[in-house]
């Protein structure tokens, strides 16, 4: 624990003379042992609240994010000030992961970064046992409300791990969080209200335009962004699309008009997304077109320009998004080109994540079976699951922890389906290394886990039966921690793959229909409210009042002062307030859907489907297909190969689904 104060710890260590915003208030309650929220506008300090704090803290600070990028960023800036700080992830070897636990174990660390995924893992549970811990931070905390824009449902379980690892109080934080979901995150961890700190999120230095997106968008953009890219002086900039593809079309187009620009999204590998985001981050790139892939944990201070060349996916989005502009105080411009063009292929996303209702039929079936079996045991392993029940792995997870909160199921423990070692040493030399009967337990792991060429699979039902028959105890636990005390030795490497989740079954009884359609239901609620989100997005651009001013109102900000000289309730800084509100053009009407176009695009699906399973697909397959949307089992359908997918992603998809549900009629 520091002997120094918070004040004098925040300019000895992290080289800042006065906190800012309501940093204070935070660590002040922290330090105080109260379970906090700091909900800030982006760029405005949250990260610090947990930093300076866990210097003072007796034992360890756990953080879960839900983003590598997020954690390389922070552990870079702790790193850079001298704070024993580190993360478990999944791109670690086993040798790095062991280090940091065991630096976590010693008192050394102050700071783990983990994903929240990581909690699931029953060795890393078993370590968090070993740890005195004296502060959960939950960053993007938004994350664990179902009001939220981007639901994480594994965030749900945070409070239960709370109490299960006997962390005595919690920092949440987020920059995105209206005041709905400021109260579920509230309720969740029981956080007084008084210990609720929100900044404002008006930035003065944000310029918000709208401007209607004409017919032909790119050159639009060109236009307004030449004169800001002189060579020499360019303003850097950030682009964000939709899609992956306009990413790289609109990247050439500045390209070819002499402005330097770079395309980034998922469908780059990451040594050429970390590259880019290198040079943009050195300033040998100043400009980025970007799907919303990039840009968590970018602590870029001179971003001058953020565009939004297609709309956002939220208000919530937006507002992160543009967040990313003018960090360091200076005039930034946040220039949407809007058009109701794109808004059909952000409602199609949200449409394809809601899962058929014979797939959320199919998963209770198994859970009714599995129920009625001695040990009420449900073995999972996610993605064959996914497939089986063809849901989609974010909406068949947020379904399983909606079976938790119905007390259908609960979690108990998860584990590696596979094992599988190469050794270093002869393994008769391995077996020399023990007298009786360990060095017989481990003759009988050496002869039980053959070896084809250099690996060996591990066989727990072999070992278990040669145990019975020697009188050995050769269960799972002990054959694991014999390995895995064999690799921290040297003497082989251990490498495990398929999570298997182990959930108890509680209630085997329920009536599958009836709790079939709840959840169903349940699902096309979530649609509607994600389609009405995209709804008050557009309301939001269309403003004819104030749009800093509305944009603070969203998020409970009911503090917005107009800067003097301005007209009460007007930033003087908005397109609104420089009188242009917008009308926002509506998208090119789609051309009619023939009984040619099903024939043409619709019939090979049918074909292979049919041939495959024995049936043709239901409509909904059928308009996923068609409009691009992914579905597990286009994967042994080879889907994506057929012209016809994707041919409809800019027709709105309730309209694609009701024609095939018409055309399939006249078929049948």
């Amino acid at each position: 624990m520091s002997s120094l104060s918070p004040q004098q710890t925040l300019k000895d260590v992290f080289g800042f003379d006065d906190f800012r915003g309501g940093q204070q208030a935070v660590v002040e309650r922290v330090l105080d042992g109260h379970s906090t929220a700091a909900i800030f506008a982006t760029g405005a300090g949250k990260s610090l609240c947990y930093q300076l704090p866990a210097l003072h803290l007796p034992h360890l600070t756990l953080v879960v994010s839900p983003l590598l990028a997020l954690m390389q960023d922070q552990l870079a800036f702790l790193t850079r000030h001298g704070v024993a700080a580190a993360s478990i992830d999944s791109t670690q070897d086993r040798d790095t992961t062991r280090d940091v636990m065991e630096r976590a174990r010693s008192g050394e660390l102050k700071i783990l970064m983990v994903s929240v995924e990581r909690l699931k893992n029953e060795r890393f549970r078993h370590f968090l046992r070993q740890v005195q811990l004296s502060l959960l931070v939950v960053d993007e905390a938004h994350c664990l409300s179902e009001w939220g824009h981007n639901f994480r449902p594994d965030y749900l379980k945070l409070p239960d791990y709370q109490r299960e690892f006997a962390i005595p109080q919690v920092l949440l934080l987020t920059a995105t969080a209206t005041p709905a979901v400021i109260e579920d995150m509230r309720e969740k961890f029981s956080i007084a209200m008084e210990n609720v700190i929100t900044t404002g999120f008006y930035r003065a230095n944000l310029e918000l335009l709208v401007a209607p997106a004409m017919e032909d968008r790119q050159q639009q953009l060109v236009n307004w962004l030449k004169p800001q890219m002189q060579p020499g002086s360019e303003a850097p900039t950030i682009i964000y699309v939709t899609l992956q593809h306009t990413a790289e079309h609109v990247a050439n187009a500045l390209t070819a008009q002499g402005i330097a620009a770079q395309a980034y999204h998922a469908g780059l590998d990451s040594v050429r997304r970390d590259e880019i985001q290198r040079q943009f981050m050195n300033g040998e790139s100043p400009c980025i077109v970007a799907t919303i892939a990039f840009g968590m944990g970018i602590d870029k201070g001179n971003i001058r320009n953020v565009v939004h060349y297609d709309l956002p996916k939220s208000i919530e989005n937006y507002s992160q998004e543009i967040g990313r502009a003018g960090r360091d105080g200076l005039p930034s411009t946040c220039l949407t080109l809007a058009g109701r063009d794109g808004l059909r292929v952000l409602e199609n996303f949200v449409y394809g994540d809601t899962p058929e209702y014979a797939g959320i039929y199919r998963l209770l079936v198994e859970i009714s079976a599995a129920g009625n079996a001695p040990d009420r045991q449900w073995e999972v392993l996610l993605n064959t699951l996914s497939r089986d029940t063809n849901i989609r792995l974010l909406p068949l997870k947020t379904l399983l922890v909606r079976l938790e909160m119905h007390g259908i199921i609960a979690p108990r423990f998860a584990f590696l389906a596979e094992y599988r070692l190469r050794y270093h040493i002869e393994p008769n030399e391995l077996v020399s290394r023990f007298e009786g009967e360990r060095a017989t337990f481990v003759r009988l792991i050496v002869d039980n886990i053959p070896i084809a060429r250099t690996w060996g699979t591990v066989d727990f039902e072999r070992l278990h039966r040669a145990g019975q028959d020697q009188q050995i105890d050769a269960s799972r636990t002990r054959v694991i921690t014999a390995l895995e005390y064999f690799q921290d030795k040297g003497w082989l490497t251990l490498e495990g793959k398929r999570m298997t989740d182990v959930y108890e079954v509680r209630q085997s009884d329920f009536v599958i229909e009836t709790l079939a359609s709840q959840l169903y239901d349940d699902c096309l609620i979530r649609e509607r409210i994600e389609i009405e989100r995209l709804q008050s997005m557009l309301a939001l651009f269309e403003s004819q009042s104030c749009l800093t001013r509305r944009l603070a109102e969203h998020f409970g900000d009911r503090s917005f002062d107009a800067p003097s000289g301005t007209e009460q309730g007007r930033c003087g800084h908005c397109s609104v307030c420089y009188g242009h509100p917008v009308r926002l053009p509506d998208a090119p009407p789609e051309p009619e859907l023939t009984a040619v176009d099903f024939q043409r695009y619709a019939t090979p699906l049918i074909e292979r489907h049919t041939s495959q399973f024995g049936q043709p697909p239901n409509a909904q397959r059928l308009a996923h297909f068609l409009c691009g949307l992914t579905m597990p089992v286009f994967t042994p359908l080879k889907a994506r190969s057929l012209n016809g997918f994707a041919v409809f992603e800019q027709q709105a998809y309730p309209e694609v689904r009701q024609w095939a549900e018409v055309m399939l009629r006249s078929d049948a």
